[in-house]
């Protein structure tokens, strides 16, 4: 489907961004989903921490992997997008309950965002930013 929204092409230095800014969250979920499907000991650790039961580690894992896998994919890298907001504010919340920083959750998702917008003309198209 065609848009009749007209975007300036985006130099190659703009979309390499973009594909880094994507590369870097995608990376980091699928390591941090992963620690959560194997479980060692500090990810048990760190669930107790922050109040939750050690069952829930692996749901969580695959549900952060399958959230960036689906945002990794340039023809879905949008519902990733919107999916990944979600579970990043269940991350920033969880930070917040219990009086950690939550800086972390909200930069990823920034990076988020901003790498498909860099890379992504369709989004770009629906969301002009004006200099």
């Amino acid at each position: 489907m065609q848009s009749g929204a007209q975007t300036a092409p985006v130099s190659k230095k703009v979309l390499w961004a973009g594909r880094i800014a994507i590369a870097v969250p995608v990376l980091m979920l699928l390591f941090s989903g992963g620690m959560k499907l194997v479980k060692p000991a500090f990810v048990v650790e760190e669930f107790a921490r922050l109040g939750y039961a050690e069952r829930l580690a692996l749901g969580i894992g695959i549900l952060e992997v399958v959230c960036a896998v689906v945002y990794a994919i340039p023809r879905t890298s949008v519902l990733g997008a919107i999916l990944l907001t979600g579970y990043l504010g269940g991350a920033t919340t969880t930070h917040v309950r219990i009086g950690d920083p939550f800086f972390g959750p909200i930069v990823v998702g920034l990076l988020v965002w901003g790498g498909l917008f860099l890379r992504d003309d369709r989004l770009r198209a629906l969301v002009p930013l004006r200099c």
